[in-house]
């Protein structure tokens, strides 16, 4: 996972400062949904990534790509992945705790 997010940077490092600084935001906003290693996250940056790669060599502005809201954005995409946050994965396990704690 370390080789792929440094292979990530050197990606981002060819793209436009508006692009870059872009990508800082998305990392911001989809790190709270990773589970506990990040993995989950690597194909949506990957795919995010991409995104921005393509819409660069296009001359689209990092405006038109995401509009005024990185942070929707990045909860839509979240959402759709079915990615869970911490609080997701500690909810769904004191709910387990609970059932088993009163089922027995």
């Amino acid at each position: 996972m370390t080789k792929e997010m440094k292979a990530f940077e050197i990606r981002v490092k060819k793209l436009p400062s508006d692009y870059q600084a872009a990508w800082v935001k998305i990392n911001a906003n989809l790190w709270p949904n990773s589970d506990f290693t990040g993995r989950n996250l690597m194909t949506i940056l990957d795919g995010v990534l991409g995104l921005l790669e393509e819409t660069a060599a296009e001359g689209q502005s990092v405006q038109e790509v995401f509009g005024d809201d990185i942070k929707g954005f990045c909860t839509a995409l979240a959402g759709e992945e079915g990615t869970k946050s911490f609080r997701d994965k500690w909810r769904q396990q004191l709910s387990n705790n609970i059932v088993k704690k009163l089922g027995k």
